[in-house]
């Protein structure tokens, strides 16, 4: 799969529109189908009974109001506690499971970037367990996949050679470019500062590459994204993001 072309970049809610409602819950994703925007992006990891959740962090600290490791704690648990955190606004949201996500947007002609969360927890048999998931809901033609762990973009190659995967990455990366050509992946997913000024941007397009960059929250970042002709910006604010590439059709 890859985008259908277009002048201006795609706006993708990053974990959600979450500059205005908490990230990664459900709340979250309905404002950004609201908003109409082309897509969001999430994170997804495993409870201990082995659900796919999404949450951004490893453990539930920041946005939550309880403490501890998504690893060691049950779906059961996780539902326990308050995910308004970083928008305390709301009275209460809830963890989200994948497939309640899927739900809301099957049926939609919207994308769905799924990052696998996995740098630091590896989740043994998470790429599977997604994409089985995927298939169920006979959504592959609106999914992304990415992930900071390379391994699992090639995992996902591997099953589906015909998947759009999105390596991520926040450093400087010596020859990315080929880097994701030889492991045969869609797009880069870099940090918005790697793009800023960067000539590779030009030879990344030329070679067949999308370029999907995250976090932009800036007008003004916006609008380099847009002068640069990137595939998608990944953004808190996909309203405001919308108003600006809608300058460049």
């Amino acid at each position: 799969m890859r985008l259908q072309k277009q002048k201006q970049p795609y706006v993708l809610g990053h974990r959600g529109a979450s500059g205005y409602a908490p990230e990664n819950t459900m709340e979250s994703f309905k404002m950004a189908l609201e908003m109409n925007c082309d897509g969001v992006e999430l994170d997804v990891q495993m409870s201990k009974d082995g659900e796919l959740v999404i949450i951004h962090d490893e453990t539930i600290d920041r946005t939550s109001d309880g403490t501890g490791w998504v690893k060691d704690l049950t779906f059961q648990q996780l539902r326990e506690f308050n995910y308004n955190k970083t928008h305390p606004e709301y009275q209460h949201c809830d963890i989200p499971k994948l497939d309640e996500v899927l739900s809301l947007f099957k049926g939609t002609n919207k994308i769905i970037n799924i990052e696998f969360k996995t740098a630091i927890i590896k989740y043994p048999g998470i790429v599977c367990k997604v994409m089985d998931l995927v298939d169920e809901y006979d959504m592959n033609n609106q999914v992304i996949y990415s992930s900071f762990n390379h391994q699992h973009c090639v995992d996902v190659l591997d099953r589906q050679p015909d998947a759009y995967v999105g390596f991520l990455y926040e450093d400087g990366f010596l020859e990315v470019i080929d880097y994701v050509k030889r492991h045969n992946g869609t797009a880069l997913h870099p940090a918005l500062y790697l793009v800023e000024g960067a000539e590779w941007v030009k030879e990344a397009k030329e070679k067949g590459l999308e370029i999907n960059t995250w976090t932009v929250n800036l007008p003004e970042h916006m609008e380099i994204a847009c002068q640069l002709g990137l595939t998608s910006i990944i953004t808190n604010y996909p309203d405001v993001a919308m108003k600006i590439v809608e300058k460049y059709k």
